[in-house]
């Protein structure tokens, strides 16, 4: 899994290999070989909610279907769908199909499968490289960089020492801060309690995996951005609903990604979240992750199921 370069290394970050070795690396994107193009992965941080957490398997199908390609070819586009709901309490079964392999594209297809039946279904594309004059990309925004921002953890204690803060606010907010999650963020511009209310659907935070992934192994950066781009992505969905309404059921439906320019997932990155519409229960997201240089690394775009619980209505006694 080595690159054909050395990936992007102007971004600012710890490089050294004294670092401790990122779990994601060594333990979530650590598949099992069971046979040919037949693996197993297991779990590290399961969500509240009792269900898989969707990056994990995008990640691990990531791996994978990396697994079944030459070393010269890299992953340029990935879609797929979550059809069932995944089981904690089990392993996942990841199995490739060699659907196409061709002299510049290469297609895999992976199913993931828990109790006989496919929980996930996935598709990537993998490409040689092939330079080209023709390029372009959009600007990325300007926004503060991460050293000059307080880390997650520091921002939600924060929130909850404020006496005002709304009892519904402290209870999501003291799930999050018990998450033992391999990921590192830091929010741009977070919103004061008096602006909850008045949210857009749009929100940009600084992103990187814990640990040390270091150089050389783009196709793993690839996979580790596949489980980060599924944190938090949908909730961008809701935030202009989420003080007049309790959320009910919230899971994705599908998940596409596509990687543009070489990056590291154990440096910062800009993660640029905005929702364009949401109804009929559904959430339509889109991202992008931004290395510090400006380059665009990658996009993403999703679509989730959101219900909500029902208003209490009031009596008319």
């Amino acid at each position: 899994m080595s690159s054909p370069q050395a990936v992007e290394d102007k971004q600012d970050g710890d490089d050294s290999p004294g670092d401790l070795r990122s779990v994601l690396v060594t333990s979530v994107l650590n598949l099992e070989p069971l046979d040919e193009d037949l693996f197993r992965g297991r779990h590290y941080w399961v969500p509240t909610t009792q269900r898989l957490f969707g990056g994990q398997i995008v990640g691990q199908a990531l791996v994978a279907a990396a697994r079944s390609v030459s070393e010269d070819v890299y992953v340029h586009s990935l879609h797929c769908y979550f059809v069932r709901a995944g089981d904690p309490k089990v392993p996942v079964l990841y199995q490739v199909e060699r659907t196409r392999t061709g002299a510049s594209f290469s297609v895999r297809s992976v199913k993931a499968v828990q109790h006989g039946k496919p929980i996930f279904i996935f598709q990537a594309s993998f490409q040689r490289m092939q330079p080209s004059p023709v390029q372009h990309q959009f600007s990325m925004p300007s926004v503060p960089p991460p050293e000059s921002l307080l880390d997650y953890e520091t921002l939600i204690d924060q929130y909850l020492r404020d006496p005002n803060l709304h009892k519904k606010y402290r209870v999501g907010l003291n799930r999050i801060a018990a998450r033992e999650v391999p990921i590192e963020i830091k929010v741009i511009n977070p919103p004061t309690l008096s602006q909850l209310q008045r949210l857009e659907p749009k929100q940009m935070f600084w992103v990187r995996a814990r640990g040390y992934i270091g150089e050389g192994d783009m196709k793993m950066h690839c996979c580790v951005a596949a489980y980060i781009s599924d944190y938090a992505f949908l909730g961008t969905a809701l935030l202009p609903h989420q003080w007049k309404h309790r959320v009910h059921f919230m899971v994705s439906l599908d998940h596409s990604m596509w990687f543009h320019a070489p990056f590291r997932a154990d440096h910062w990155m800009l993660y640029e979240c905005e929702s364009p519409w949401t109804g009929g229960s559904r959430g339509l997201v889109h991202g992008r992750l931004w290395r510090q240089d400006g380059v665009l690394a990658v996009s993403c775009a999703q679509e989730g199921v959101i219900r909500v619980k029902p208003p209490v209505s009031e009596s008319k006694l």
